[in-house]
């Protein structure tokens, strides 16, 4: 019935036919089998115990349980097979498989092949020797065939515990067992061997052990050396105290930990001297106020300077303020505006940079600025910090590094007018924009028109804008007015003038109600000066078809008493000169230009007439003009003409 179960895989009626059957070791091996999360492999547990090995088999390969058929393997004898199954599918207990055969072949008397599996699993280096202990000639040969060091060192002291001291320093020496070497040379009285393999090897255990010896000997000197060589420090630093070996020691204790360090320098202390070395290694130890203490008392100046270098704010304020007063006494005013800034004084550091004339660098500044959150200064405390470090920047012409400041302070028009002398106009006009104050965009746009606005569209954009958010609209329209007159003077574009004229005439009459009066008198003004213009734009646009009214219109512009600067005089003769020109009425050109020179003496007529007119005109009139200096006169045809000013062809 069991076997059946075997077959229908029914664990729960095989337990009870093996309960019926009696059979107490098969039910404990089933129940513990349950752990397994294959069925088969529970089932292949019971087919074992019931002597169906072909089915178990046959189970374990059917699961991949591999694990299971290689103890299987072993449990039935079948070594080959459990070999060949870990060799193949279960290489994680291969080296364990290879052992279990060893010690199975050990047991079987198979001495030689078991070797070759305890050296698969790697365990030959103490399951050999201890197989081989009855026979030593087999150990020794297979020791020195393998020519492996821990093999040497075994059968090394293997030897020593035979007393056969020079065959255990041979093999301690191909171990490369120094210990080992000068632990035999010492025992057998050669300590001058064992101190030259421990100086050339540099091993720090028998370099500790010759020590050891040499200060068993009261060989002192020679003990301190092994023991430095040893890392052992403060065994050599226990000897040089207890010698007076004050120059060993000093060196030890720097290589020692901190403790030997702070042992060292109280030992330097309580005797008196060498006490630059005691205040070194309270510094080294980390006992910084200690080592301060030290040295104020007994003036080492030299070592002060190195102790402050590791100053920082989480140090004693008192120690900080001491050690700043000492740099200043000694005019080394960097070191103390460090320390009073560490020490969290600000105010005195930042007067020493004013008084000694220190440039204050970024990173100065920064390590001056009192984080917001700062329990040492109030928030107005804070600020008019901030706007010192400014101020002595200005004056240091970083400006720049003081717009910082100032911005950090909250006083965004002293960062401004900082901004503005260091000429920088693309930061300019970022900050003015990031700004958002009437003042800063007005600031912006008066620095934006001394530059050339008038080749650069985008400066005049800006200029337009800032004025624009600013609200002021009088520059504003100063700005309009001073773009007409270029249009004009440079162009004699007097569209795009009257143009610029009539924003300007806008922007005053929104500003009207804000002045009061001077704004009306600007804006009366500046219509005048905008009808003037239009009346000249329209005599010019007429000239085509009705020469006659354009030349009745000149003719009333030029008696106007304020002509000038609204419309250029010279432009006006200029078109007059020009009409009368094209229908060949030189006579009347000639009285025009005369007339212009009368009231513009010194006036430059190339500037208005075109070389085509001037060059007809002197044509028709029989003479040529050269025009120079003033008062340089040509005479052709026996005719002499006064010229005052210089004309360019």
């Amino acid at each position: 019935m069991a076997r059946m179960c075997v077959k229908s895989r029914r664990l729960d009626v095989a337990r009870v036919c093996l309960g019926n059957m009696g059979n107490a070791r098969a039910a404990r091996a089933l129940r513990d089998a349950e752990k397994e999360p294959e069925v088969e492999a529970q089932v292949a547990v019971l087919a074992t115990q019931l002597g169906m090995l072909e089915d178990a088999e046959r189970l374990y390969k059917s699961c991949g349980r591999f694990d299971l058929l290689n103890k299987f393997y072993q449990a039935a004898g079948q070594w080959q097979q459990a070999v060949e199954t870990a060799e193949t599918h279960d290489r994680i207990h291969l080296r364990t498989t290879y052992y279990s055969y060893a010690k199975h072949l050990e047991a079987m008397g198979d001495k030689n092949l078991a070797l070759v599996y305890f050296e698969k699993s790697d365990t030959h280096r103490f399951e050999v020797p201890r197989m081989l202990m009855e026979d030593n000639l087999s150990l020794e040969i297979y020791i020195n065939k393998m020519k492996d060091k821990d093999l040497y060192k075994w059968w090394g002291h293997y030897l020593e515990s035979q007393s056969d001291m020079e065959a255990a320093l041979h093999y301690y020496d191909l171990a490369q067992d120094y210990l080992s070497q000068v632990r035999v040379h010492c025992y057998l009285g050669n300590i001058q061997k064992a101190s030259e393999i421990a100086n050339e090897t540099g091993n720090r255990a028998a370099s500790y052990h010759v020590a050891r010896q040499y200060e068993g000997q009261d060989e002192i000197s020679q003990s301190v050396h092994f023991y430095t060589r040893a890392q052992a420090y403060n065994n050599a630093i226990r000897l040089c105290k207890e010698n007076n070996l004050d120059e060993q020691l000093m060196n030890l204790a720097l290589l020692s930990n901190p403790e030997d360090m702070m042992d060292t320098a109280m030992y330097y202390e309580e005797k008196g001297t060498h006490m630059d070395r005691a205040v070194m290694l309270y510094h080294k130890a980390g006992h910084v106020s200690k080592a301060l203490e030290l040295a104020f008392a007994t003036e080492q100046f030299g070592a002060l300077q190195l102790i402050a270098e590791d100053l920082n704010e989480n140090s004693d304020p008192a120690l900080l303020a001491r050690c700043s007063d000492f740099f200043i006494k000694h005019a080394q005013y960097q070191k103390a505006v460090e320390l009073l800034v560490a020490a969290k004084k600000y105010h005195e550091a930042l007067q020493l940079c004013l008084d000694q004339s220190l440039t204050i660098t970024e990173d100065l500044a920064e390590s001056l600025t009192v984080p917001k959150d700062s329990s040492h200064l109030s928030e107005a405390g804070r600020k008019e910090l901030l706007e010192k470090i400014a101020d002595c920047c200005m004056r240091q012409g970083n400006y720049h590094l003081a717009t910082k400041k100032y911005t950090q302070a909250g006083n965004k028009i002293k960062a401004m007018r900082a901004l503005l002398k260091s000429g920088d106009t693309e930061k300019i006009v970022f900050f003015a924009g990031v700004s958002r104050q009437k003042e800063i965009y007005v600031m912006a746009a008066n620095y934006l028109q001394s530059l050339d606005w008038r080749n650069d569209p985008e400066i005049m954009k800006n200029i337009i804008g800032f004025y624009t958010k600013g609200r002021a609209l009088d520059l504003l329209a100063g700005f309009y007015e001073a773009c007409a007159e270029v249009e004009i003077d440079d162009y004699q574009n007097y569209e795009k003038a009257y143009g610029a004229l009539t924003e300007a005439c806008k922007c005053l009459t929104k500003a009207k109600g804000r002045s009061g009066d001077e704004a009306d008198s600007k804006l009366l003004i500046l219509t005048h000066r905008l009808s003037l213009v239009k009346k000249f734009i329209q005599a010019r646009r007429m000239h085509e078809e009705d020469p006659a009214e354009a030349v009745r219109v000149c003719e009333s512009l030029l008696e106007e008493k304020d002509l000038d600067p609204a419309v250029r005089v010279g432009d006006v003769y200029g078109f007059l000169v020009e009409h009368y020109c094209h229908h060949g009425n030189f006579q009347q050109a000639w009285s025009k230009i005369e007339e212009l020179r009368s009231t513009r003496p010194n006036i430059n007529l190339s500037l208005y007439v075109s070389q085509t007119s001037l060059e007809a005109l002197q044509n028709a009139a029989g003479v040529r003009l050269l025009y120079r200096d003033t008062n340089t006169h040509v005479a052709e045809d026996d005719e002499e003409v006064e010229e005052d000013e210089n004309i360019n062809h």
